[in-house]
């Protein structure tokens, strides 16, 4: 065997092992990528909910000083 075709061959090894490399490691990232969307999809509904009871609380809590007032107007 030549030495140049020896020379051809470990760089293709060289090349293929890293093309190979790079794509299982794409692999890896699109799985965590896919776990990491599931987890932004939980997140922004726990804070939609959140919202949604604070704007509830914030009504009960405006409406009872509202009927508070009614009743010392009702008083005086």
């Amino acid at each position: 065997m030549n030495p140049f075709e020896m020379i051809v061959i470990i760089v293709l090894i060289c090349v293929g092992a890293g093309v190979v490399n790079n794509y299982f490691r794409m692999k890896a990232n699109r799985q965590a990528d896919a776990a990491s969307d599931a987890d932004m999809d939980r997140v922004l509904g726990e804070v939609n909910r959140l919202k949604e009871r604070v704007r509830v609380l914030e009504k009960i809590a405006t409406d009872q000083e509202r009927q508070l007032s009614e009743e010392i107007r009702k008083l005086a």
